[in-house]
């Protein structure tokens, strides 16, 4: 499973920011050292809250110049990839080595810079019964993790290099992969350094026509599967599947609306109603509830070239089973193969409360 997250990784992000070649391009490097704080989000790692966390992150960037419509559309964000070191300074919680794709978005001629990231982190201290049992946080060595910055950023200030500093939100978390699963939010200060690696070649911003985009309602199909544990620490990884029909219209080049419906043959449920019934008979579960469950949703989809960001809120009409309440919700990513594949990445949750990652493959006709 985790070579398989890898792999689905790299490839995405490989397809996601290959786009729009061009024989002139121009590249940056930046380094900042970050220090903050674990925010409390959860009473239930109250006990690792000792210290505040510090560490780098390394960026490698790609400028955009307009080369394709859609950098244009998005004021020609970079395209790259970040490198994160974090020391938790908790001997429970170990070390974070962290991976990611990401963009940087501009705002305010280009002085503010906000970037989003999306990777694979590997935790050092991971939970462990025996040797590590305070561990809440993170219950397996593999964690995805996701990396936001704002920052005031200048380049090119002295001899290619320049300056950003601002803030920094880095989440860590196994999706309910392996229990325990209740993640950490690190909020921190960051400074450092940026480096034009191309100082002698000027590039103007280009700006291509764009063609209005008009569809009909279209009918996608998707499966989506994975594997997932309950809350119950030791209770196991089980598989599930995911069965979703959804209709979208596009609204513009930028944006589609998506309403839907979802079916989950989620089987963690079916040892937990088994688990709950034999060991807690207070609550009054039967051992033959259905572990099934069926929901409707509504959605957007922002596009950004052959990437897109899935948002969805869901609500189950069919619900035996009482689990993290009747609404869901769905975000992610999607990469469209042409006009009719495409493949997604997505976290299912309750509101925070992550149930899965799932990796879905679909058709849109």
């Amino acid at each position: 499973m985790k070579r398989l997250l890898l792999i689905i990784f790299l490839i995405g992000t490989y397809f996601g920011f290959s786009q729009g070649e061009n024989s002139s391009r121009k590249y940056t490097l930046d380094a900042s050292q970050f220090y903050g704080s674990i925010l409390l989000h959860n009473s239930d790692i109250a006990h690792l809250i000792t210290s505040h966390p510090g560490g780098i992150i390394l960026g490698f960037n790609r400028k955009r110049f307009g080369d394709a419509v859609w950098e244009a559309e998005y004021n020609y964000p970079d395209t790259g990839f970040s490198f994160v070191y974090q020391n938790m300074n908790n001997a429970t919680l170990g070390q974070n080595f962290g991976l990611y794709a990401h963009y940087n978005f501009y705002f305010f001629k280009r002085n503010l810079q906000f970037r989003i990231g999306q990777g694979v982190a590997y935790n050092t201290n991971p939970y462990d019964r025996e040797t590590n049992f305070r561990n809440s946080a993170y219950g397996s060595h593999l964690l995805s993790s996701t990396m936001a910055m704002l920052n005031y950023h200048k380049e090119n200030l002295v001899a290619g290099l320049g300056v950003k500093a601002g803030i920094s939100l880095i989440h860590y978390s196994n999706a309910n992969f392996r229990a325990p699963n209740t993640s950490t939010n690190t909020f921190a200060l960051n400074l450092g350094l940026v480096y034009d690696l191309n100082q002698q070649e000027e590039r103007e911003y280009l700006n291509p026509q764009k063609e209005k985009i008009t569809e009909p309602i279209k009918f996608n199909g998707v499966i989506r599967t994975g594997l997932n544990e309950g809350d119950v620490v030791g209770s196991g990884q089980f598989g599930f599947v995911v069965l979703s029909a959804y209709a979208d219209k596009r609204l513009g080049r930028k944006s589609a609306i998506q309403v839907g419906g979802d079916f989950f043959l989620s089987y963690f449920l079916k040892e937990l109603i088994q688990f709950q019934s034999n060991s807690f008979p207070e609550i009054n579960v039967d051992a033959d509830t259905d572990f099934k469950r069926a929901g409707v949703f509504v959605g957007h989809e922002l596009f950004i070239n052959k990437m897109s960001l899935v948002t969805q809120l869901g609500y189950y009409v069919y619900y035996p089973f009482d689990f993290e309440g009747r609404v869901y919700n769905r975000i992610g990513l999607k990469r469209h193969f042409g006009d009719t594949f495409f493949g997604s990445v997505t976290l299912k949750s309750h509101a925070a409360a992550a149930e899965a990652v799932e990796f879905g493959i679909g058709v849109r006709l």
